[in-house]
């Protein structure tokens, strides 16, 4: 019997220097008059938000601003805004900000369609389609202009679940303005884009990739090989962000077909009980994980060192040539400053225990490239803080 594969992709993509600025012909041309605007206050007060503004102004679109957005979004904080969200009758939702607006938006706009709570839509499928969104990102690392999926927490079992269909949740349209980017500071240019890379690694190497996603993947790992050190360095190294803001949703598109794994299921147990923002927690666990997955498929992460720009020796084997793939993000990861994990809050060998069984537990470790057990996460966990 042949393999069957499912590739879903369902959002429009405008891509390049200055499309915010067609934000409101884009929502006119789409048939929407009155929209709401998720973004946080930081950005709410930011030129960029000005920029959206006066385009929605200029094409006759009507819309309100909600700005309660936090890191790792908490459910009762979607909740509250999609009432608001309701009550004043918008026909589309506006996301502008990182993987925390774009994710709180798809909640509030799962919520105003099948009604109920986000808590209780937690890894289910919806039954209707959302409100329609368009989400505009200001980082470049979760793409998630273009998932199908929400990240949301619920505070009340301190559990990072999945608000999430493929075929209720797709993004209208994403607004990819690399302008937005120029001004991040280069611990979030760092953080975001070692998730990125970590969504393209997964990926690629999860039991469940296919050959699409694999293409992107791959892409994606040398656009953020080539990138990201030049972005960090220089924040205004305009065709560095754009390839960074490029590679940051196609590895969206790789992994909302394929999936992530074990780096995943430990960063939302992290992000859950400590608040530790997402690209971050990615970054601590993500060169433990790939060393420890090598056995499972070499070949793929001899394919990831090459897509790296990594020199391979006519000697080395997969194996070897695929640990040079570990020591390069190891190195990259010092040079982007990324904090280790003895210096993240709250984080202490007391809780390693906890932190494994929940990550063990969650169902992104039964698409790791290879069985992980509590016992393995309790291992790695104690070399990533001993190292």
């Amino acid at each position: 019997m042949l393999e069957v594969n499912n590739f879903f992709h369902g959002t429009r993509i405008v891509e390049g220097y200055g499309v915010l600025n067609e934000t409101g012909n884009e929502v006119k041309t789409l048939g929407f008059k009155k929209v709401l605007i998720v973004t946080d206050d930081f950005l709410s007060k930011s030129a960029h938000y000005q920029v959206l503004k006066e385009s929605l102004e200029k094409a006759g679109i009507e819309y309100l601003l909600e700005t309660n957005v936090k890191p790792n979004p908490r459910a009762e904080d979607c909740d509250a805004m999609a009432k608001i969200a309701i009550e004043e009758k918008v026909d589309a939702i506006i996301a502008l900000g990182g993987g925390s607006a774009m994710d709180q938006a798809k909640a509030v706009a799962a919520i105003v369609t099948n009604g109920k709570t986000t808590v209780e839509w937690g890894d289910v499928e919806l039954e209707h389609s959302i409100l329609p969104l368009i989400c505009i990102p200001s980082t470049a690392g979760t793409g998630s202009e273009v998932t199908w999926c929400a990240v949301i927490t619920d505070t009340a079992r301190m559990y990072k679940m999945t608000v999430g269909d493929p075929i209720h949740m797709i993004p209208t349209l994403a607004i990819c303005d690399p302008t937005i980017t120029l001004d991040l500071p280069q611990s979030l240019t760092a953080s975001c884009g070692v998730d990125a890379l970590t969504h393209c690694i997964e990926a690629y190497t999860v039991k469940v990739h296919q050959p699409i996603t694999d293409a992107l993947a791959l892409k994606g790992i040398s656009l953020i090989a080539q990138n990201l050190e030049k972005a960090y360095v220089n924040g205004h190294d305009k065709e560095a962000r754009r390839n960074m803001m490029i590679a940051s949703t196609i590895g969206g598109m790789a992994f909302i077909s394929s999936n992530v794994g074990a780096v995943h299921a430990f960063a939302e147990t992290v992000g859950a009980w400590f608040d530790t923002p997402h690209g971050v927690a990615n970054s601590l666990f993500l060169p433990y994980i790939m060393e420890f997955n090598i056995p499972a498929c070499p070949e793929r992460f001899a394919d990831i060192a090459d897509a790296m720009g990594i020199e391979r020796e006519e000697s080395m084997s997969d194996e070897q040539y695929a640990l040079k793939a570990v020591e390069y993000v190891k190195a990259l990861n010092r040079k982007l400053n990324i904090p280790t994990i003895k210096e993240i809050k709250g984080i202490t060998e007391e809780r390693f225990e906890a932190i494994a069984e929940r990550s063990a537990n969650n169902v992104l470790s039964n698409d790791n490239a290879r069985k992980i057990t509590k016992e393995d996460y309790l291992e790695l966990l104690k070399k990533a803080y001993n190292e």
